[in-house]
């Protein structure tokens, strides 16, 4: 129907890559009130989806569009509320190996330029044929 197609474009153009180099990603998330907890603090599942999110777009930056890299595991830490109505990530490459891509991520709520959230996020890419 004409209102889930708009809420679906809507969620899509708050997702936003912001810049990319070979290794690094700086994306962000526009915030809405299904993303937030009481007391206006961005969710976890908020906050985990954007780090995954980043660090498949670093994978990108070395291999090419590979959809079929996977995420294999990814660790987060909160280290203090995460507020503000924009979610950013910082991705960086730390390991582009045969078993696996490593990828740390830092994000921060707008609200304060202190890292909210850190997390390590491990890919699995397919051989090149």
């Amino acid at each position: 129907s004409g209102a889930s197609g708009r809420a679906r474009a809507t969620a899509t153009l708050r997702h936003q890559v912001e810049s990319a180099s070979d290794g690094n990603v700086v994306m962000r998330y526009d915030c809405g009130p299904g993303n937030l907890r009481p007391g206006g603090f961005i969710s976890g599942p908020t906050q985990m989806a954007l780090a995954d999110s980043a660090a498949y777009a670093v994978v990108f930056t070395r291999a090419g569009i590979t959809p079929m890299a996977l995420t294999s595991n990814l660790n987060i830490n909160f280290l203090r509320p995460c507020q503000g109505d924009t979610l950013k990530a910082h991705a960086t490459l730390l390991k582009y190996g045969k078993s696996g891509v490593v990828v740390e991520v830092e994000l921060r709520g707008s609200s304060s330029e202190k890292v909210s959230s850190h997390a390590t996020v491990t890919y699995v890419v397919p051989p090149e044929e």
